[in-house]
């Protein structure tokens, strides 16, 4: 019947969209670790985004250190160095720690999870950052 064959082109539709998404994310992450690789292998120049739009704000990338005063950050022990990573296009933050043996470990940030930045009145370069949850 044709209410039937509706139905599974509409099951055929979502399953197709489901792989899409599935394959969609890997994409992003491994270009995401490409990314990582490149600009570590040359930390002076931050990557550029890939548009070629006239009024693009390129990828910012900033050596940090944590703060380890904070809660959950006092299990650290002593203070790290980590990368930044600002993409105000993407609406992406991505925090970078080299690991033994030249390995990297990042968590990436959606701006929908950032609720609050502080800048500090005291101290000029300190600026904190309130995600959810």
């Amino acid at each position: 019947t044709a209410g039937q064959s509706g139905e599974q082109e509409l099951e055929n539709l979502v399953l197709k969209l489901s792989v899409l998404k599935d394959f969609l994310s890997s994409i992003e992450k491994k270009a995401l670790k490409a990314l990582q690789e490149m600009s570590s292998a040359t930390p002076a120049t931050p990557p550029q985004p890939l548009s070629r739009k006239a009024k693009s704000i390129p990828v910012q990338t900033f050596e940090v250190k944590l703060d380890i005063t904070l809660g959950d950050l006092t299990k650290i022990g002593k203070s790290q160095k980590y990368t930044l990573s600002v993409d105000v296009e993407g609406g992406k933050l991505v925090v970078l720690k080299k690991q033994k043996d030249s390995q990297e470990d990042w968590n990436t940030f959606t701006h929908d999870k950032i609720r609050q930045l502080i800048k500090s009145q005291r101290v000029q370069n300190k600026l904190g950052i309130v995600f959810e949850k």
